[in-house]
């Protein structure tokens, strides 16, 4: 059986820009506290939400390192290093090892659209060049490209991939992928309105947007489900599904940064090409927000 990285909540942070679109480094750390004071169990750096697609290459590496660094080892950071380059995803798994990444998360080859047979070789490549855990990141509706059961049980028998965040919203295809791979591979929900199934099948967790701004209450939920105290979490899940469907309303980051200003963070825009929302959305969004008795809450 491979080591399990993290069970249960694991949050996407959002990385913070100041006005002039630079990193929000006292912010970043200011998001890294509340995390951790609130019970998230690891910290995924340099994601999706995360913006890796607009951070250039030296920021990115920046961002991590300073993640490492002041999370300390009090939960696991996965670091973000994925790309449609295989010898650049080398690159950066190399560069978040040394900065002492708990683990990678590798997204699938965007744009290129490749064969399953590319993707065996392209994840091979780099879990072989590298020594931390690789969890891979399968998230069609943002690459082009889904992974397909036969080919995680290909993946899972590499002693570095460990495991995997599913996003591609088929249950069907999860079952017959944990079915395949056993303990051989981790699965985590990559999406938080099918964390409760998700994790009703044997996921470990999630990784989570939602997290960002109730990580106290995605813990809650994944640490009920760990026990097997399905009425708690479904109780939970049913309790937030309205917000966690607003964090979708847009494409993400967008809604989750705007929702952390929201209540308080200085989290800033998305970088271009991602636009802010329209004022209608915003005052929705506001409107969930305050359900939750969130808006205004995280001030300095």
């Amino acid at each position: 059986m491979k080591k399990t990285i993290f069970t249960g909540s694991g949050v996407a942070i959002v990385t913070p820009m100041k006005e002039d679109g630079s990193v929000n480094y006292s912010e970043l750390e200011r998001l890294i506290e509340f995390q951790i004071a609130e019970g998230t169990d690891a910290i995924i750096s340099c994601g999706t939400t995360g913006e890796s697609a607009t951070l250039n290459h030296e920021e990115h590496c920046q961002v991590l390192d300073f993640t490492i660094r002041h999370v300390n080892h009090r939960v696991p950071v996965i670091a973000g290093a994925g790309s449609n380059d295989t010898l650049y995803a080398v690159e950066l798994a190399r560069s978040a090892e040394a900065s002492g990444a708990d683990a990678l998360l590798m997204v699938t080859p965007y744009y290129n659209k490749s064969s399953q047979s590319g993707l065996i070789r392209h994840f091979t490549y780099v879990a072989d060049r590298v020594s931390t855990p690789i969890i891979l990141y399968n998230v069609p509706s943002r690459t082009g490209c889904n992974i397909q059961p036969q080919t995680y049980r290909e993946l899972a028998k590499h002693p570095n991939i460990v495991a995997t965040k599913e996003a591609n919203g088929d249950m069907a295809s999860a079952v017959r992928t944990m079915s395949l791979c056993g303990d051989d591979l981790a699965v985590y929900s990559g999406e938080d309105e099918l964390t409760l199934p998700m994790m009703a099948l044997g996921g470990k967790g999630v990784i989570s947007v939602f997290a960002n701004v109730m990580p106290k209450t995605m813990h809650e939920l994944c640490a009920a489900m760990l026990r097997g105290d399905l009425e708690t979490a479904r109780e939970i899940q049913f309790r937030h599904t309205a917000l966690m469907k607003a964090l979708f309303m847009d494409v993400n980051p967008i809604p989750v940064k705007e929702a952390l200003n929201l209540m308080g963070f200085a989290c800033g825009e998305c970088r271009m090409p991602l636009a802010p929302l329209s004022a209608a959305a915003k005052e929705s969004l506001a409107e969930v927000l305050s359900q939750y008795g969130l808006i205004g809450n995280f001030k300095m």
